[in-house]
């Protein structure tokens, strides 16, 4: 870059900062370091796959077993728990008597036996086959699509009976309005049945897509997620799980709420899991263990009195994960958190900073409102059972025309429950 140029840069970048603020302004420079490594985007082959182009035979009778699942999923990262959802009831659907595959549809030239390793090492062994690619896909009598863009794989795939799609968030709300959230919201329209995370996603496809919905539920691990004593009982600490580059967890509002908590309660010690955030600025001490491990997560919970999870889109499992541990959760009031959320088993509140600062400061003052949120917690997740709901995927898949599962499977090396 010629040196000229920088002073232009730097006074764009402020204009930049003042209108739209300091997290937009990392995001849009990130974008465009990006775009510049990489050179001239290619629009057309970037989203060429949103066209229709058949892949495969035509499906017909007797083509593949009736108890065969096929999950088109993006490719595989550690520690994804988008990624251990689907594997997770995979191995619940393996133990009923389905023959599950997976196909990976945006990792050209990956090594299937690598992916099968990884898939073992990173989260529990399948014996599911992968394979990469929509073309290498065997046929099935069920296809999942299990996020927008693999739905368009599913669409295009001839070679299945049925074609599901387990849906986890609402995805067209990760995208500002434009190209990506129409791509994403026209999948609900193309006719699948859909397997939805919650009951609010289940409502929101049928009433205003005609999607055929069932919900399944959430729950956590009980051999990883319960209470641990305090180390420092008498220090008062809140959680947050801060996520800038995801901007449906409203890292921004967080931030702002935590620090007139900080103002109204000094002493409190803050911590902001989730990213590593030595970029910003934060107007407060706090503690940044950044990207925990999963074995770490209970150890770091039950050290807090309370926690601050905000959700602008469908819940993450954090809250029940949060609730077995023994910490009272803040969140924001809305459908798409009251669905398992409520005034028993947590405080929920306007999205405003005096609304949720002053729930905090609440529980932090008065520790019996915590104790009555702690039991409320305690009993909604010990409601739950990912054993329950693996067995109800299966009988939502049982009643597709031509489902049969084959004879159980007994298995001595279970997946988390």
């Amino acid at each position: 870059m010629k040196l000229s140029k920088i002073p232009k840069l730097v006074r764009s970048a402020n204009r930049y900062r003042a209108q739209h603020g300091l997290v937009a302004t990392y995001r849009y420079a990130m974008q465009r370091a990006r775009r510049r490594a990489l050179g001239q985007s290619d629009i057309f082959n970037q989203f060429s796959f949103v066209l229709e182009k058949p892949v495969g035979k035509p499906y017909r009778d007797g083509d593949a077993a009736a108890n065969t699942v096929n999950w088109f999923i993006p490719a595989v990262g550690r520690g994804s728990g988008g990624h251990l959802n689907i594997f997770r009831f995979v191995r619940y659907l393996e133990e009923q008597g389905f023959d599950c595959r997976i196909v990976i549809t945006n990792a050209p030239g990956q090594d299937p036996a690598m992916v099968e390793r990884e898939i073992a090492a990173w989260f529990f062994p399948l014996k599911a086959r992968v394979y990469i690619g929509a073309d290498k896909a065997p046929p099935a009598h069920i296809t999942f699509a299990t996020a927008w863009h693999t739905a368009y794989d599913v669409r295009n795939f001839q070679s299945t009976r049925h074609k599901c799609y387990f849906v986890q968030d609402f995805e067209p709300w990760f995208f500002p309005s434009g190209s990506s959230s129409t791509f994403a919201e026209e999948t609900y329209r193309f006719g699948f049945t859909g397997v939805t995370a919650g009951t609010w996603l289940a409502s929101v496809l049928n009433r205003d897509y005609g999607m055929t919905t069932h919900a399944i539920g959430f729950s956590y691990d009980r051999d990883l997620y319960k209470p641990l004593p305090r180390r420092n009982p008498e220090l008062k600490r809140v959680f947050f799980y801060a996520r800038p580059n995801t901007p449906r967890r409203s890292f921004e509002l967080g931030i702002m709420v935590l620090a007139d908590v900080v103002r109204e309660l000094p002493g409190t010690q803050v911590v902001l899991a989730g990213a590593d955030l030595s970029e910003f600025a934060i107007p407060f001490p706090y503690e940044n263990p950044g990207i925990v491990d999963l074995a770490d997560l209970p150890e770091l919970y039950c050290q807090c009195d309370a926690a601050l999870v905000l959700s602008f889109s469908n819940l993450s499992l954090l809250p029940l994960e949060l609730m077995a541990c023994g910490v009272p959760v803040v969140s924001n009031r809305a459908p798409y958190t009251e669905w398992l959320l409520t005034d028993e088993n947590s405080r929920l509140e306007r999205p405003t900073v005096p609304a949720l600062a002053g729930a905090i400061c609440d529980l932090l003052r008065h520790p019996e409102q915590a104790q009555r949120l702690k039991a409320g917690g305690f009993a909604t997740c010990s409601a739950t059972d990912w054993a329950v709901e693996g067995r109800r995927l299966g009988a939502i898949l049982s009643s597709l025309p031509g489902t049969a599962p084959a004879s159980p499977t007994t298995r001595s090396d279970r997946c988390p429950t």
